[in-house]
């Protein structure tokens, strides 16, 4: 295939998907960037020949310096590295799947150098979706989904026109904590969490699956891309995972895309949009699902579901505040250092409290309103850990 693409986050579970794709399909891959983990860097530069891979971590990128002198291979150091390779790169798309709110200033980049950006960092449309999106439509730079979800809406859409559009139904296949009840969810384990039923992701997204907080960022996502506001969007829990959403119309038509789970079909979807290419995942055998089945969510004892349909409301910077939060509190959870049930309660906290705070939906504002909110959720986590220790000594 004649296309050349980029891949940020090229580690991680979306990134090494997108090189299985690309491997398969033949596009160049003409830059990589990573964090820090330069081993598995050094083995895809080696196999790929990128002109160009930056890592954000200087130190990784020193390293990986001295592992590829013997190529022509330019390695750049540094977050602002990643976007100098951006901007030097000769990829028509970029695959943007680095995690968290890291990736925004990368998406914002893509598109200020005029190319594709296939999105799986959904955090960028999360905290900035007005602006990301705004930029992209002045530039006229598409922007397409990678996440499942989004990816089988927007092939949905094109079913009919947009003021056509009813509701969005969002799929989420529950996470591995289906049918608990909040009790149940105060003993949950690290361990449990990350025993996602369906998809093998890293290990943040799939805390925030477990926690339905993922979905709730979806549905904030689904809002920026499509452009149907948030209480026209409903989460359906699909436990087999083959529904990825759908659409329904005005008549009443429902239109979904069902495929295997695999993220290497939403990768290539995006490059090779609007063509329709083979695919190196797997056919759907409808006898072998069976059956498909479909829940309402329990928005009680997983409440970001409601509160990411709230924030979504409410715009500004506070879909900021509410990643800015999670990311603290599951990296405490990951650590040892929260229960799962804390991660709600951090996150929640810290909403209430920088909920009256009006910040003006720019880039300072949002990354003012992100350094107050990881600033309350470590105080918060802090100070329960800290209670938790006297509670301890005293008992």
């Amino acid at each position: 295939m004649d296309k050349t693409i980029a891949i940020l986050g090229a580690t991680g579970s979306v990134g090494t998907q997108a090189i299985d794709v690309a491997r398969a399909r033949g596009y160049r891959v003409d830059l990589l960037t990573a964090n820090r983990d330069f081993t598995a860097m050094e083995s895809f530069a080696r196999e790929l020949r990128p002109r160009y891979v930056a890592m954000a971590d200087e130190s990784a990128a020193h390293e990986l310096t001295l592992r590829l002198a013997d190529t022509n291979i330019k390695v750049i150091g540094g977050e602002t590295g990643v976007l100098e390779g951006i901007f030097a790169s000769r990829a028509d798309t970029v695959v943007n799947s680095i995690l968290g709110e890291a990736g925004l200033r990368p998406s914002l980049a893509v598109i200020d150098a005029n190319k594709r950006l296939a999105l799986a960092n959904k955090e960028s449309l999360v905290i900035a979706g007005e602006i990301v999106m705004a930029r992209a439509k002045e530039r006229g730079v598409d922007v397409l989904p990678v996440d499942s979800e989004h990816c089988a809406i927007f092939q949905s859409m094109k079913a009919g026109r947009h003021s056509e559009v009813k509701r969005l139904i969002l799929t989420a296949s529950g996470g591995p904590f289906f049918g608990c009840t909040r009790e149940q969810l105060g003993r949950v384990t690290r361990e449990d969490a990350l025993a996602h039923p369906t998809w093998k992701m890293g290990k943040k997204i799939t805390v925030d699956s477990a926690t339905l907080m993922n979905k709730g960022f979806e549905v904030i996502e689904a809002v920026h891309l499509f452009g149907i506001p948030a209480d026209k969007i409903e989460v359906v829990v699909h436990r087999e995972s083959i529904l990825h959403s759908a659409v329904e119309y005005i008549d009443n038509s429902v239109v979904g895309e069902l495929s295997v789970p695999d993220m290497r079909m939403c990768v290539q979807y995006a490059v090779d949009y609007p063509s329709r290419c083979p695919s190196t995942s797997s056919e759907l055998d409808l006898f072998s699902v069976g059956k498909l089945t479909f829940f309402r969510p329990d928005t009680e004892a997983f409440p970001f579901l409601a509160l990411a349909k709230r924030l979504a409301g409410a715009g500004g910077a506070m879909p900021a505040v509410m990643n800015a939060a999670d990311e603290v509190a599951v990296d405490a959870f990951l650590r040892g250092e929260l229960s799962f049930i804390g991660i709600y309660d951090t996150v929640l906290e810290v909403c209430d409290r920088l909920s009256a705070r009006s910040a003006e939906h720019t880039l300072d504002g949002i990354r003012e309103s992100d350094r107050e909110a990881r600033a309350l959720a470590r105080e918060f986590i802090e100070n329960k850990t800290t209670a938790k220790k006297i509670g301890g000594n005293v008992s």
